[in-house]
């Protein structure tokens, strides 16, 4: 059965390719959301096993929807990764190490580093 993923991207071309390129695999179910303000409803609602996260988005901040998602106990266990053209070592450092994302693919991605990077939210979510 095909995992659950929430991509939260408000750039809808880069949505919809992160998209194309998860679901080319049969492993994922891929719901997008564009708009920030109504991304922790649509969590809710879709019950994903993991979720990629823009941080750089107009009407709210990556980090607070980030924050928003991790404040609620039934997502505790779901893994997110950080979805971001923010490609400083630093911005890398704070996203893993102090906001404890799960995962940090910077953009431009290649094809096959996204799907790494995806079964790895998966295989950190098992341990």
């Amino acid at each position: 059965m095909a995992k659950k993923i929430l991509v939260i991207e408000d750039d809808r071309d880069i949505a919809d390719l992160v998209k194309l390129v998860l679901e080319t695999t049969k492993d994922f179910e891929v719901q997008t959301v564009l708009d920030p303000l109504i991304a922790y409803q649509s969590a809710k609602e879709f019950r994903p096993e993991a979720i990629l996260l823009d941080l750089t988005m107009p009407k709210m901040d990556g980090w607070a929807v980030f924050r928003l998602i991790r404040s609620d106990s039934s997502f505790t266990d779901v893994p997110i990764g950080i979805l971001t053209a923010k490609s400083q070592q630093f911005d890398e450092m704070v996203g893993l190490h102090i906001m404890n994302a799960d995962a940090y693919i910077t953009k431009p991605f290649g094809k096959q580093e996204l799907i790494d990077k995806t079964y790895e939210l998966f295989n950190k979510a098992k341990k």
